[in-house]
């Protein structure tokens, strides 16, 4: 009698399986990616990603106050995607603080709650599911100013749990010396804030950051990156560890660039001395981690003019920020401050288009009010 042959998802070809996921439709494409690093590798790569479904991607953009204004889709399967939050309770009050690989941290305030206490949610506006954590602190005024900084950091192919990093930073009115003092991490499957108050540092972080591999990743004002690692062990009560590797470059701000990934490996984009070019840096996994040169973009015919700078005084700032770098899609986002414009840019073919043209006013100031979202159909933890 002839044995029947068993095949298993092991036993296909890389051609075979491509074949079988351009079939299937982009929401269960998300979720497959979510659960096999091999089916996530292929939407990075170029032989196949033509083939792919499109995860609907684009960017938030918050209001001068924080709150949500909308989703800037960029895509076209963005069916169901609820942008403007309107599915959270208390949505008229929210204010918006991240995301991270499709999902959303909010943060609101109520007339019932005290002054000094922030609650946070956190939601999926694919699946419209949300999660409301513990209250935790906010900023503080007296003698010694407190000023939070918040991130979320999400990675489905690393794990199916998000965390939320709450910086303090404490600011002497006499001396304005600052600096991290403290650090509250929420961990979903902890369901409880974990207070890390061993920091004595003059860390001051910056808004851009980026999370891949279970490794948070964030821009601090002297040219660094602060890195955190070890969070499986905050299920246990143990604090992440923390270091500083320096930056690929010494510019006079460091707000200008974005971080970005791509196959697994942590990307960097930053506009160059001359202001012409945005270079691209990615980082070595082991260490001692190196920096090393990518790619280098000329970027000077998107902006339409000869000078990318203007004089504030004795200083000199270039007319564009580096917001959000997707090499996976071969695009790069800026912010044109001088036009009020927020422009795509294909890395491959040098064109660029507008995507938005109301850019806020603090953008000069080192927030552009735009964060990159990429669709996440995985469900939400807890």
């Amino acid at each position: 009698m002839d044995s029947k042959k068993v095949f298993t998802a092991g036993s296909l070809t890389d051609d075979i399986v491509v074949e079988i996921l351009s079939r299937v439709p982009y929401k269960s494409f998300c979720r497959f990616k979510c659960v096999s690093k091999a089916w996530l590798a292929f939407s990075s790569d170029p032989h196949y990603c033509q083939k792919l479904p499109k995860i609907p991607t684009g960017l938030f953009h918050k209001g001068k106050d924080g709150s949500v204004v909308q989703l800037l889709s960029l895509s076209p399967n963005d069916e169901g995607i609820d942008g403007a939050l309107t599915f959270l309770p208390h949505h008229e009050h929210l204010e918006f603080v991240d995301c991270c690989n499709g999902l959303v941290l909010c943060k609101y305030k109520s007339s019932y709650t005290s002054p000094d206490i922030c609650r946070f949610i956190v939601c999926n506006p694919a699946t419209r599911e949300w999660q409301t954590l513990p209250d935790t602190h906010s900023e503080l005024v007296g003698p010694e100013d407190s000023i939070y900084t918040t991130f979320l950091a999400f990675d489905p192919s690393w794990s199916a749990q998000f965390y939320v990093f709450n910086f303090e930073e404490r600011f002497n009115n006499d001396s304005w010396l600052g600096g991290v003092k403290k650090l509250e991490v929420f961990s979903s499957d902890l369901s409880m804030w974990l207070v890390d108050a061993a920091w004595s540092s003059g860390i001051q972080v910056c808004k851009s950051h980026g999370f891949i591999g279970g490794v948070l990743y964030v821009n601090t004002y002297d040219h660094q990156t602060l890195v955190l690692e070890g969070l499986e062990a905050i299920s246990s009560g143990i604090p992440p560890r923390h270091f500083t590797i320096k930056m690929p470059y010494d510019p006079m701000r460091p707000v200008n660039g974005c971080f970005g990934q791509l196959s697994g490996f942590l990307q960097y984009a930053f506009p160059e001395e001359s202001g012409d070019t945005v270079a691209v840096f990615g980082l070595d996994a082991d260490r001692p981690y190196k920096w090393s040169l990518k790619n280098r973009l000329h970027i000077r015919d998107a902006f339409g003019r000869d000078d990318l700078f203007y004089r504030v005084g004795f200083f000199r700032w270039l007319i564009y920020r580096v917001v959000a770098l997707d090499l996976e899609r071969e695009v790069l986002f800026l912010v044109d401050t001088h036009a009020e414009k927020l422009l795509s840019y294909n890395i491959n073919t040098g064109k660029h288009s507008v995507i938005h043209s109301v850019i806020q006013d603090d953008c000069l100031l080192g927030d552009s009010g735009y964060c990159y979202y990429v669709a996440c159909y995985s469900k939400l933890p807890g």
